[in-house]
């Protein structure tokens, strides 16, 4: 199978092409304490970054070249992973609009993505693990998940918090996270507690894990896939109606 996987979700971000030889293997995630993947048979042939404000114009351009360096066409695609969200409402658009107009013509299949367990899979850890990803404005996304020991989530739980909702829970609970982001990292220390560091998910990452929903059947027609966004757009609250009653003019 070979998969293209793509990730505009945040400030940067990258796409993949990975062939995955061995089906029976897909249950393999992360080698323990290494935080490196590991999956016998599952090859990455090219992990390309995309400037985040240049996602437009960089992503067809960057497959394109990337086929042609592995001798393939689009028409080799056998698959696609995409990130799904949470994350930057342009950046998700450009990223899910491509893989859902080449699924459309190629007939394809997805499999949607979502940021937060990739980041949960970036662990190392089995068993439950809560990451915390910058949402702006003092807020973070945070991602909840009970993982089995062949690294598929059984439970998950995503939400919207502020960080001193989040940062007063995590003291009260001493539960153990983990955050990509710096300023998530570093606003915790300023609360006094703890968060461990993780490397930011790449494309790649969101290849295995969409190879082991693909297999699975777990896989999103083109016509119903979206973003999931956790919250509304800048677009959308701004267009909300004026809750406070209109004066009258006698």
């Amino acid at each position: 199978m070979l998969l293209l996987a793509i990730d505009t979700s945040g400030k940067n971000g990258s796409l993949a092409l990975v062939r995955a030889d061995n089906p029976t293997q897909a249950k393999i995630g992360l080698e323990w304490g290494t935080q490196e993947p590991t999956q016998p048979g599952f090859d990455v042939l090219e992990l390309v970054g995309l400037e985040g404000r240049m996602y437009s114009a960089q992503l067809i351009p960057e497959l394109q070249n990337a086929l042609a360096r592995q001798n393939l066409k689009k028409s080799d695609l056998d698959a696609y992973a995409v990130a799904s969200g949470p994350g930057s409402f342009t950046g998700l658009r450009v990223g899910l609009s491509t893989v859902k107009a080449l699924s459309e013509v190629l007939h394809k299949p997805i499999a949607a993505v979502s940021v937060l367990e990739a980041a949960a899979r970036m662990t190392c850890v089995n068993g439950h693990v809560t990451v915390a990803i910058d949402a702006g404005r003092k807020q973070v996304f945070v991602g909840d998940y009970e993982i089995g020991e062949d690294f598929r989530v059984e439970q998950a739980l995503e939400s919207l918090v502020g960080y001193e909702e989040f940062f007063k829970a995590l003291n009260e609970s001493r539960a153990k996270v983990f955050s990509p982001d710096q300023s998530v990292r570093d606003a915790a220390i300023a609360m006094d507690v703890a968060i461990g560091s993780i490397a930011s998910p790449q494309a790649d990452m969101f290849a295995r894990i969409g190879y082991q929903k693909i297999i699975a059947g777990e896989t999103t027609p083109a016509e119903i896939l979206e973003a999931n966004y956790i919250r509304a757009s800048d677009a959308e609250l701004f267009s909300l109606p004026k809750l406070m009653p209109s004066r009258s003019n006698d």
